[in-house]
């Protein structure tokens, strides 16, 4: 039965969007919510539920048909990986990062050769992505990477190390970005297409976590690699631009999974309130614990209606947003966060039970609040622009 939050979500949508909501949520909780948790106590990837995106279109809805995708408005590609996010971060994120940063950078800078050769593999998802951005010194300080690219006979040797990389183990493409210099800072960066599997000096090690055991986070190192002038994405000390409008579109996919984690909350939360009993009564006929379901509720809605006011902007073809994607992502991660932090006060005890999916959820959403630049980041950056200190 559609809840209150439901209407509230979907009353500006078409029906084709409506229905591939109901779809994509169908399919998720149907196909991948019973594995979550046996995948994430046998630390396994999700391989198989990865491959059962591919048929159903989900896998690359940023894709253009011609290269093998189902291309969607950007408002629509946001509801699939929210519904995917709402039931699991790992899955949701194979498409995130697939679409947004990488088979979006292929599209807007790549050559036509890079796209025949890239796009229809992550179409079919003979190809998974991984985007190799962040640094052990840091990811939010991207124009001071470490990790420098210098030119040799026939292409450029990558040397430096990247950390918390998703799908890295498993992937078939990197999106790497390294510095020519840098004492040149943003004008020294240079974004690569590199495939791991044909290229020496690369070593792809575990990166231990105590959350998303499933998600296999890698430590990668690049010792001499070697990568062909094929391989660069765009033009040498020209790839800031490639990078922020990979963000932009990827800041955007985040901010929407995080909106389908806060609403997760909120699906275990509420029953669990007027279920349990406390002093003969439904925990959730006390005020307290009504509060925090309203808080919940509203929060959750904020977030989303700035991520599709962003989907839409995006659509309508202003090319870039980044002051609304820092807004999106920024109060997006901290809806879902602290609609963790709420539903875990709502379940007690039972919240830290690996019965529950709760106390998976917030260390999931905390980790979301980290990544593609932290809360104090996205502060900033909307202050500055609302200030004009920084231009879109």
């Amino acid at each position: 039965m559609p809840t209150p939050l439901d209407r509230m979500a979907d009353f500006d949508l078409s029906d084709e969007q409506r229905a591939l909501r109901a779809a994509v949520r169908e399919f998720a909780e149907k196909e991948i919510l019973p594995h979550v948790e046996e995948h994430e106590r046998e630390e396994r990837y999700p391989t198989e539920l990865v491959r059962k995106l591919v048929p159903l279109g989900y896998m690359a809805p940023m894709v253009p048909e011609r290269f093998g995708g189902s291309f969607q408005d950007v408002l629509t590609y946001g509801i699939i990986c929210e519904e995917l996010a709402r039931v699991d971060w790992v899955v949701a994120s194979v498409v995130s990062v697939a679409n947004s940063l990488v088979a979006g950078s292929i599209l807007k800078f790549g050559s036509e050769a890079q796209q025949e050769r890239w796009l229809p593999a992550i179409a079919s998802g003979d190809c998974l992505a991984s985007a190799c951005l962040t640094e052990p010194g840091g990811g939010t300080d991207l124009p001071n990477m470490r990790t420098t690219a210098t030119r040799v006979d026939g292409g450029w040797r990558l040397d430096g190390t990247k950390v918390f990389i998703s799908h890295a183990a498993h992937a078939g493409l990197f999106f790497v970005v390294a510095t020519l210099d840098r004492g040149k800072k943003h004008k020294g960066v240079t974004a690569f297409l590199v495939d791991p599997r044909a290229t020496e000096g690369i070593s792809i090690g575990s990166f231990p976590m105590r959350t998303l055991k499933r998600d296999h986070l890698a430590e990668v190192h690049f010792d001499g690699a070697f990568v062909p002038d094929a391989g660069l994405l765009g033009e040498p000390g020209k790839g800031f631009p490639v990078l922020g409008s990979a963000l932009d579109l990827g800041r955007y996919s985040v901010a929407a999974r995080c909106v389908g984690q806060a609403q997760r909350c909120i699906d275990l939360a509420v029953p669990y309130a007027m279920e349990r009993e406390a002093f003969d009564k439904k925990i959730g006929e006390f005020q307290m614990i009504q509060q925090k379901v309203a808080d919940m509720t509203c929060r959750t809605q904020a977030a989303r209606a700035i991520v599709y006011q962003l989907g839409r902007m995006k659509d309508a073809g202003v090319e870039r947003c980044s002051m609304e994607s820092s807004m999106a992502k920024l109060m997006a991660s901290q809806a879902a966060v602290q609609n963790a932090l709420d539903a875990m006060q709502i379940h007690g005890g039972y919240g830290l039970s690996s019965e529950y999916e709760v106390g998976r959820l917030l260390l999931e959403a905390k980790s979301l609040e980290f990544g593609e630049g932290t809360s104090e980041l996205h502060t900033k950056l909307v202050a500055e622009f609302m200030l004009g200190v920084r231009k879109q």
